[in-house]
């Protein structure tokens, strides 16, 4: 990802006094759920007009995903998603939460859709608690993304199933096709220091 700063003519000096926020999504864990919402807060302190989520991940736990999702819903700001190398299982889903038009992947990168993995232990009551979570959380994500890629809710899930529930990997050209990504490029983010003046 590269960015630049355009600092006017007129200014001699200047110290920005808050810098911008650009999110790095690596892991979906509990920590890095927490990580998000706070720098999802500050971004929303520094006068920027857009968060840019950069992914690079092979995904994680769910309900750290649900928690990120939960704080983009909340943005009063636009949230533009960047894939630079990889957006997989839980990646994916985040990349389908940026603004429409503002969904970008590097035309190498890839992306991967899967089932929910239930991951369950214990007696066989507890195995089919885990697995009816599994089929509930399933249903949400694949809806969500589809309604996200504007298609009708069980796009995804209808796709998943006729690949026989395996790993579905795409490349950035496939995942534009089917609404994930809205342009095959990674974005040069500009950040402009300038000075307005104003007649009343």
């Amino acid at each position: 990802m590269i960015w630049k700063t355009e600092i006017s003519p007129l200014l001699k000096d200047f110290e920005l006094m808050r810098q911008p926020v650009i999110i790095r999504v690596n892991k979906f864990d509990e920590a890095s759920a927490k990580e998000f919402a706070s720098r999802m807060a500050a971004a929303h302190s520094t006068g920027q007009k857009v968060i840019p989520i950069i992914i690079d991940s092979y995904g994680g736990q769910v309900y750290s995903l649900m928690s990120m999702i939960a704080q983009i819903r909340a943005s009063e700001l636009p949230v533009a998603t960047i894939v630079e190398g990889k957006a997989m299982s839980c990646g994916a889903v985040l990349l389908s939460f940026g603004e429409q038009g503002m969904r970008f992947a590097d035309p190498d990168a890839t992306i991967m859709i899967h089932d929910v993995s239930s991951g369950g232990r214990g007696k066989i009551e507890e195995l089919k608690a885990d697995v009816a979570e599994a089929d509930r959380l399933d249903e949400k994500i694949f809806t969500m993304m589809a309604r996200n890629c504007g298609k009708k809710d069980d796009y995804f899930k209808k796709k998943v199933f006729n690949k026989k529930h395996a790993d579905w990997f795409m490349d950035a050209a496939e995942a534009k096709r089917h609404g994930l990504v809205n342009q095959l490029r990674l974005p040069q983010l500009k950040i402009k220091v300038d000075v307005d003046i104003d007649f009343e």
